[in-house]
């Protein structure tokens, strides 16, 4: 089937830990998620499905499935580890999103929803469809295998042969926002916070909506204890993927940590609402928050409700004694 004359623009909604790790042993992960396809903008023949892989950054495919359009795509049993999703058409790659998974001891559900929608072009001759993506950038050939080949030896901890090959990418284009964004993330994993805040800032100077490295910039703030600096730079990530679990809940936190709880409760219930499980410990901060005003009933109904998204928590009978004393009568 040839699909001619429509362009597909790409908008895709991560939710996730923005941890880099190398990839670990089934794990009892699951990624899932809706592929939600607009095609009212457009006549004629329309994709029936698509091919979804999964691929490690190792570059070896963990599981392949085929999706309807408006249909839901789940990847069951993974560990903990960073990888490449991708959207196949015809045989030919129309999306690539990274996805980065970590709980490091509770087996967690992580939500990532594909929206898709295809739109003719006015008064252009018929072509093959093509794709616009949210945060795609385009490098050259010699750049991409560099990149690739860092990819590779960070995920393999080969930390000196990543640095190089970003550094050389970076000479070569001082506009590429991942390569930036990447550095960062290494730099932040051999605990070079100066650098890495440097290489997230410059990616930001590019790309000044570009989720991932507002989102780390903003974590490696509250690494640091400087709530303060984080939550301007969280506020932009959230505005920009309001659908970010994450950003939500680490907004909400350093809203906590300078004292504004009030500000606090919105974005951690937020959290809670994109990802009951997943940002469970949201649960706990509440109550924290509760506690800490008094408000020792509402504390209890958090632990309750952490509880049971989090049974086998390991001071779970603290919990349940707080629960006993403070429930609501």
């Amino acid at each position: 089937m040839r699909l001619l004359g429509v362009f597909l623009l790409l908008m895709v909604f991560v939710v996730g830990s923005n941890h880099r790790e190398t990839l670990a042993q089934r794990g009892g992960h699951i990624l899932y998620g809706d592929v939600k396809v607009d095609e009212s903008k457009v006549t004629g023949v329309k994709p029936i499905s698509y091919n979804l892989i999964l691929y490690s950054m190792g570059g070896q495919i963990v599981g392949r499935q085929s999706v309807s359009s408006n249909g839901r795509y789940r990847f069951i049993d993974l560990g903990n580890g960073h990888y490449d999703l991708v959207v196949e058409l015809e045989n030919t790659e129309i999306a690539r999103m990274r996805v980065e998974i970590m709980s490091p001891t509770l087996k967690t559900d992580y939500r990532h929803d594909i929206s898709l929608e295809w739109r003719s072009p006015v008064g252009a001759p018929a072509k093959p469809a093509s794709i616009s993506a949210e945060d795609f950038y385009k490098r050259s050939s010699v750049n991409q295998k560099l990149f690739d080949k860092a990819q590779a030896a960070t995920d393999k901890k080969k930390h000196e042969e990543a640095f190089s090959f970003l550094n050389q990418i970076l000479t070569a284009d001082a506009n590429d926002f991942q390569a930036w964004t990447e550095l960062g993330t290494l730099n932040l994993m051999q605990q070079n916070l100066s650098e890495a805040k440097s290489a997230y800032l410059r990616a930001i100077e590019v790309r000044p909506k570009f989720f991932l490295a507002l989102m780390n910039l903003g974590r490696l703030h509250s690494m640091q204890k400087d709530f303060a600096a984080a939550i301007p730079v969280l506020t932009q990530a959230v505005e920009i993927k309001p659908t970010s679990a994450d950003a939500n809940y680490y907004l909400g936190e350093a809203y906590l940590q300078v004292k504004k709880g009030s500000k606090a409760v919105g974005y951690l219930n937020e959290a809670l609402k994109l990802e009951p499980v997943a940002r469970a410990d949201a649960h706990l901060r509440l109550a924290a928050l509760y506690n800490a005003a008094g408000l020792k009933d509402k504390a209890a109904v958090e632990y309750q409700e952490f509880l049971k998204k989090k049974p086998d928590y390991p001071d779970k009978k603290k919990l349940e004694q707080y629960i006993a004393d403070n429930k609501p009568r």
